[in-house]
């Protein structure tokens, strides 16, 4: 969401403010959006599968039924 609004500030927004320039703050939300993206897919497809596989034990032991 962040790298969306900050995309359309820094290059669809034309309008001038005094004191506040827009396209700046499109680039700041553009970058923090882009962080966040980065951390979020380290953090699902290295960090959780690194612990999943420490606690994985899929042993299955069959015993022959007791004789009658």
């Amino acid at each position: 969401m962040l790298i969306a609004i900050g995309a359309i500030l820094k290059w669809a927004v034309t309008a001038n403010v005094n004191g506040f320039n827009i396209q700046t703050a499109g680039t700041v939300l553009f970058v923090v959006g882009l962080v966040g993206l980065v951390i979020s897919l380290f953090y699902t497809f290295w960090w959780t599968n690194r612990h999943d596989a420490a606690y994985e034990d899929t042993r299955v032991v069959r015993r022959p039924p007791p004789a009658a």
